[in-house]
């Protein structure tokens, strides 16, 4: 694995030619990443239909919203895409100069420019103020500090290898990325700009979400089949959740309620959804549905879970209060990240 950042050269991209929206509908809308195709699947609220198919580049994973909700952020890598395990030596050569972060200007409907993001960016997490991005680079081992303003990587941090899940913690003080080679959670100090302490959790680690008060944070082990339960002040995990048979059961996203009473689990090849009461941190539901759900996000009045299952080339909506799968709705080419936002 390589330790360097390779800084690319970015040059700016439109997409003229991208497909009109139609006219809003429902509440909200369904933003879902394609890895293979490198598009965007665009679902509306109102009876979940696909309204749009829109380019974005090469292998489109992570994906966010800027703080005011008008722009949306995709993570694009020219890396091309190897499974764990897989000898990188005989894969064809990256082409650096798709990575980056794609900025998808909402009300344009296209992207509208991309700004650096170090070597094959694949996560990320917006910081509170709006202005920074904290980037995980797969094949670098690293942590990258971007400036949405200039565009360019102000610091480059080394957590473990392969960094995948990056998230900010509610009092936007920390950031906390996943490394699923090293089985650990590297804590940054967002001010300093320097690592703080790592946190050993299992068997390649995916993803982290919080409780609003950020005492608490939850990270899954896809190689254990669990979640478990990390105290941010001991900085340690405290509690692990078992889902089910390693290797059958591959915890991949994860979704926490707006009151923080559920947490939700994906399970790859498990095809599941789980749903964990976090009083207890027991499993209350499993609901199968799809093949391989892997980026998961719930509408914004929590009515609604939303999957994408990548090897099944499809979205699964799911209605939370009833626990089952109301529709699935074809994608692209792998669907792979999950954003919800209000309609504009």
């Amino acid at each position: 694995m390589k330790i360097l950042l390779v800084l690319p050269v970015l040059l700016l991209v439109g997409c003229a030619s991208a497909p009109k929206e139609a006219p809003v509908k429902g509440a909200y809308r369904v933003y879902v990443t394609n890895e293979v195709s490198g598009d965007l699947t665009i679902l509306d609220a109102a009876n979940f239909d696909v309204v749009a198919n829109v380019p974005l580049g090469k292998r489109p994973r992570g994906i966010h919203a800027s703080r005011d909700g008008k722009t949306i952020y995709v993570a694009l890598s020219g890396s091309p895409i190897a499974g764990p395990g897989v000898d990188e030596s005989k894969l064809p050569p990256p082409d650096k100069s798709a990575d980056g972060i794609g900025v998808f200007d909402i009300a344009q409907n296209k992207i509208v420019k991309m700004v650096e993001g170090g070597s094959d960016p694949e996560n990320f997490d917006v910081s509170l103020d709006g202005k920074t991005l904290y980037i995980s680079n797969e094949d670098a081992g690293g942590a990258s500090f971007v400036d949405l303003e200039t565009g360019k990587i102000t610091a480059t941090i080394p957590t473990g290898e392969e960094p995948e899940g990056v998230t900010l913690t509610p009092d936007g003080k920390f950031v906390y990325v996943t490394s699923e080679g090293d089985g650990t959670v590297s804590v940054i100090d967002t001010a300093a700009r320097k690592l703080s302490h790592k946190i050993k959790v299992g068997r390649r680690p995916r993803n982290v979400v919080f409780t609003p008060d950020g005492k608490k944070a939850y990270v899954n082990a896809e190689n254990d089949a669990t979640v478990l339960l990390i105290d941010t002040d001991k900085k340690k995990v405290v509690e692990t959740i078992v889902l089910g048979e390693a290797g059958k059961v591959k915890p991949m996203g994860l979704a926490l309620s707006a009151d923080a009473t559920k947490l939700y689990v994906s399970t790859g090849r498990g095809k599941n959804m789980v749903t964990i009461d976090t009083a207890t941190n027991k499993i209350v539901t499993i609901l199968e549905v799809g093949t391989r759900p892997w980026g998961i996000a719930l509408s914004p009045d929590g009515k609604h879970l939303f999957t994408a299952n990548g090897p099944a080339n499809d979205i699964s909506i799911i209605d939370v209060a009833t626990n089952s799968v109301l529709k699935k709705v074809k994608a692209t080419g792998s669907p792979w990240g999950v954003l919800v936002l209000p309609a504009q």
